[in-house]
C-alpha cells in the first residue's frame, strides 16, 4: 500500500494524505490517473471557509459543522471544471447497490469517486461498493474522499473518517482481480478559528467554491 503524506507546514492544502489501497495492472502509472488525480486535488483545493477566503478555516465547535455543503462543492467543482458526471445509477447485477456521488468517463470505462458524508459503517459500505464495481469491471478506477481524525470533531456526528476505517484495509487489498485501481484521499481544514460561522448543513456548496 502507497501512502503520500502531505506536510502542512510546506503545503497549505486540505488534502494530508493519498492511499494507494489497491493497484493492479497499469492504471496507477497512465496518464489517465495523472488527469483524473489533478482534477480531484484541483476541485478540493477549490473549498474554501468563509466564502471569498482562500483557505479552509473550520469554527471549532464539536459536531457543530455540516459536511455536505464541503462534499457539494467539490462534486459541484468537478462537473463544472472538468466535465464529471454526478449521482450516477450504476447497475452491478439486477440490483443496482445506489449512485456513485461522481463518474468520469474514461474511453468505454468510468473512474468512480465517493465523498464520505456518514458513519462509519457508511464508509464500510462506500468502499464496498467501489471494490464491488472493479470486481465487476465497471470501474476500472475508483476513489474515497473521507475527513481525518482531527478535522472529524468538529463536523457531524459519528462522521467516518480514515483513522476508523484504516484497520479494515487489510481486507480490500487481499480482494482478487487482474486490473483495477482504488485510492483514498484525506482531507482536514487549514485553521481553526472560533469566531468563523459554522457550515450549516443546508449550506450551498457553491458557497464554498
Amino acid at each position: 500500500m502507497k501512502s503520500t503524506i502531505f506536510n502542512h507546514n510546506e503545503y497549505s492544502v486540505k488534502i494530508v494524505q493519498e492511499v494507494t489501497l489497491i493497484s493492479r495492472g497499469n492504471f496507477e502509472t497512465s496518464a489517465e490517473w495523472l488527469v483524473i488525480k489533478n482534477e480531484i486535488r484541483t476541485a478540493i483545493n477549490l473549498i474554501v471557509w468563509p466564502p471569498e477566503t482562500s483557505n479552509f478555516t473550520i469554527n471549532p465547535t464539536r459536531h457543530g459543522n455540516g459536511v455536505k455543503p464541503i462534499k457539494n462543492a467539490c462534486m459541484a467543482a468537478l462537473k463544472e471544471n472538468f466535465g464529471w458526471q454526478l449521482e450516477t445509477t450504476i447497475r452491478f447485477a439486477t440490483r443496482a447497490p445506489g449512485r456513485v456521488d461522481a463518474t468520469k468517463t474514461l474511453d468505454t470505462d468510468l473512474f468512480a469517486l465517493e465523498w464520505e458524508t456518514g458513519n462509519i459503517s457508511s464508509s464500510h459500505r462506500a468502499v464496498n461498493k467501489l471494490v464491488l464495481g472493479l470486481l465487476r469491471d465497471v470501474f476500472l478506477g475508483a476513489a474515497l474522499v473521507l475527513p481525518s481524525r482531527k478535522l472529524y470533531p468538529y463536523l457531524t456526528d459519528r462522521i467516518g473518517n480514515y483513522e476508523e476505517l484504516e484497520p479494515y484495509f487489510d481486507i480490500w487489498r487481499a480482494v482478487h482481480i487482474q486490473e483495477g485501481f482504488l485510492a483514498i484521499f484525506v482531507i482536514e481544514h487549514d485553521a481553526l478559528d472560533s469566531s468563523v460561522p459554522k457550515i450549516a448543513k443546508g449550506t450551498d456548496g457553491r458557497a464554498l467554491i
